[in-house]
């Protein structure tokens, strides 16, 4: 069965975005079709300036919100990034693999580095290499697939560049991941600035929908989006960039095509409408179930205590025998009992990590 990984950075309040573009996915495709690992990845958060007890927060938000939306730990593992030492441990050795002139490449690098120097803020060296932790994070579980938005294919090619480098130079170590895609709505976009990024980092704006506002905070933004002059209702990412942005969330809330959408709506309020009431109804039993979540603590606490105690036997390195291989967790893990590990193949002599991979 095919491995996947993939993680949310806990910079903000989860959004519609997030969802649409990667939690929905997770939910009902990927863990029931792979062995899924999925991570908040508190790491990366500290790659810019941050408030440590807000990451702590958003962390345990994004880790609930991520079983509220449906993630079963029956079928899938759950945890949080740094509680699993062989993230980190790891990404120095690919360090020693990269290169500096392929990192400063990387489009994220060179758009946060500067929004930082026009905020007068230092720029950290973590913000550089954090794309090769990015890649330990996906390496050291044998990762097949990794489900990401388009503005992350660029990591996992880099991923893919180091995997191959270190296999070349140490002997075969690492599985080569690919990167996959939703077929819709994997970059929605934010509602007042529909050429960027409905990112949760971003300044709180009447443009982005998060997972746990109101109903009708959530409707008051979507009819107040911006669109684009003229009347017609027709889908143009080019020209159109708001409507269209309207048409990819409706089309991935209602699971319709958005140029066909486009035909049916003779005026940019019936548009809007109908989208905000199909986010409303979407978002709904996430935000029903995120409120039950959160009055029973321990139990999440269990879940993220027993996916970080699974994660770390996939990932940690076994000396001669090989990494530890347990698949999908077995029926009942998730009260406690993890699956038993299956040894891998014996890594190259000359590898600084045997058994990883």
């Amino acid at each position: 069965m095919k491995r996947i990984f993939s993680g949310i950075k806990p910079t903000g309040h989860l959004t519609l975005g997030n969802y649409l573009g990667a939690l929905r996915r997770w939910v009902e495709t990927d863990q029931h079709q792979a062995d899924a690992v999925f991570c908040v990845v508190d790491l990366h958060a500290l790659t810019v300036e941050h408030d440590p007890g807000r990451v702590r927060r958003l962390s345990r938000q994004a880790a609930t919100l991520m079983l509220a939306a449906g993630l079963d730990p029956e079928r899938c593992t759950v945890f949080v990034q740094s509680h699993v030492d062989e993230h980190a441990r790891l990404s120095y050795l690919l360090e020693c693999t990269a290169t500096d002139g392929e990192l400063r490449r990387m489009i994220q690098y060179k758009e946060k580095g500067a929004r930082a120097r026009a905020a007068g803020e230092s720029v950290r060296l973590s913000l550089l290499t954090y794309p090769v932790l990015m890649a330990a994070d996906i390496l050291a579980y044998g990762t097949d697939e990794v489900p990401v938005g388009e503005d992350q294919t660029q990591h996992v090619e880099l991923t893919r560049d180091l995997a191959v480098r270190f296999n070349q130079r140490y002997g075969h170590t690492f599985t080569v991941p690919r990167a996959t895609h939703p077929e819709v709505a994997a970059r929605v976009m934010d509602l007042q600035d529909p050429t960027s990024k409905m990112g949760k980092s971003h300044e709180p704006g009447s443009g982005i929908v998060y997972l746990l506002d109101e109903p009708d905070v959530t409707r008051r933004k979507i009819m107040r989006a911006v669109t684009d002059s003229g009347h017609e209702v027709r889908y143009d990412r080019a020209e159109r960039p708001g409507l269209a942005n309207l048409l990819d969330i409706l089309a991935a809330c209602t699971g319709g095509d958005p140029e066909e959408l486009a035909g049916a709506y003779p005026s940019y309020g019936a548009l809007k409408k109908d989208t905000a009431d199909a986010v409303v109804e979407l978002l709904r039993p996430v935000r029903e179930r995120h409120a039950e979540l959160v009055t029973d603590p321990g139990a999440v606490d269990a879940v993220l205590r027993r996916g970080a105690e699974r994660a770390r036997g996939l990932a940690r390195p076994r000396g001669r025998g090989g990494v530890s291989r347990c698949r999908r967790p077995a029926r009942g893990c998730g009260r406690g009992r993890l699956p038993a590990p299956r040894s891998g193949r014996r890594a190259p002599r000359g590898s600084p990590v045997r058994g990883w991979r």
